[in-house]
């Protein structure tokens, strides 16, 4: 660490990038986590320059703490408006000469202020795992770019610590991991009589999130369709990402399934938090995470965690969860049948999430990231 600036301020830098393709979403409240956080912090100031953007997550942190304003999506002017914001918050960012700028997603192109030191975040390499489920390799290209210009990496854990070394052969010494917070989802207070409206009566597995490619989805539901027990007992419900396909429901009904036995869910976090404090079980299939925030979730409301055994999720769930092959229909049957027919191990999930849960924070994200941020200055 140079000495000078130890106990001086600091001051970060975010750019507009993940601010104009997400509305909300993981990464845009990682950064505004992780800025609120560092905005707490004696010495520290970090401001986030997304001079337009279509982000609501944006609007919950002080006006002191980042610049730009809202817009509407309008057809046909996303080029326009990213033109804009991504010149405007070059200019603003170098008046403002950060000692640090945080690249909030991959971009070819290098508009880093004079002076300043790079630092970019690597989400995961899914894209790279899984190049025959996305279009084109443009993210690939502009992952590479923002890599290779970086003073240094922030990984969110360590399997996409040695995914990124294995596939682009970025050097160990130029990588460190922090793992990710999690927020706690606001529960209602009155969840009992709303809950039993929404769901009924009949016990139910909970799956949130989107559904297709490596999310891994459908093995969930063969798996689930497997099983007599769960067929003859529970529901499967599922929140977030968007309303049954089609494809999805042609499944549902070859596999014999009915719709009230597999429902979809939308809406805000009460809701969310409500079909979590309330589920038989959270279960995650996917075949691959960066980390993964919603065990986090399912844990912190005491929800005991069946889950994938691959990529990151064991870093994160620990000893809190009974673990599958996701490329395995029976494993993933098996693990779902041996939580919900058993009190005590679902109890005993219960206690170790709570512990689990208490081990990540949006605090320590930043109070690790503000490590390494002072190590570059």
């Amino acid at each position: 660490v140079a000495a000078g600036k130890l106990n001086q301020a600091i001051r970060i830098a975010f750019d507009q990038q993940v601010f104009l393709l997400q509305e909300y979403g993981g990464i845009s409240r990682y950064v505004c986590s992780l800025s609120s956080q560092l905005n707490k912090m004696p010495e520290v100031e970090a401001r986030i320059f997304s001079p337009l953007h279509y982000n609501g997550c944006l609007e919950s942190l002080s006006k002191q703490s980042t610049w730009g304003i809202r817009v509407p999506r309008i057809p046909k002017t996303f080029r326009l408006v990213e033109f804009v914001s991504r010149h405007a918050a070059h200019i603003a960012a170098s008046l403002y000469a950060p000692d640090i700028l945080h690249e909030t997603y991959y971009s070819t192109d290098d508009y880093c202020p004079s002076g300043a030191k790079r630092i970019v975040t690597v989400y995961d390499m899914i894209y790279e795992r899984f190049p025959s489920q996305f279009a084109g390799g443009q993210v690939t290209e502009a992952k590479k770019a923002a890599v290779s210009r970086a003073d240094h990496v922030l990984c969110i854990s360590e399997n996409t610590r040695r995914d990124l070394i294995e596939i682009f052969g970025v050097a160990s010494d130029r990588i460190s991991v922090v793992y990710l917070g999690y927020d706690q989802l606001p529960v209602p207070a009155t969840a009992k009589g709303t809950m039993a409206s929404l769901v009924g009566s009949r016990p139910y597995l909970l799956y949130v999130g989107s559904r297709g490619g490596y999310k891994n989805f459908d093995s969930l539901l063969r798996a689930f369709a497997s099983s007599a027990y769960l067929k003859a007992h529970v529901s499967l419900y599922c929140f977030g990402g968007g309303v049954l396909s089609g494809e999805e429901r042609d499944l549902i009904h070859e596999l014999k399934l009915s719709d009230e036995q597999i429902r979809q869910f939308s809406g805000g976090d009460e809701t969310l938090a409500l079909l979590y404090q309330n589920t038989a079980a959270f279960v995650y299939p996917s075949l691959y995470e960066g980390f993964g925030i919603p065990p986090l979730e399912a844990m912190s409301l005491n929800c005991p965690v069946i889950s994938s055994n691959t990529s990151s999720i064991p870093e994160v769930v620990g000893d809190a969860g009974e673990y599958f092959d996701p490329g395995n229909m029976e494993s993933i049957r098996s693990a779902i049948e041996s939580v919900l027919e058993s009190p005590t191990r679902r109890n005993d999930l219960v206690m170790k999430g709570r512990a689990r849960c208490a081990e990540f924070s949006w605090a320590r994200c930043a109070s690790e990231t503000l490590t390494i941020y002072r190590s570059l200055v």
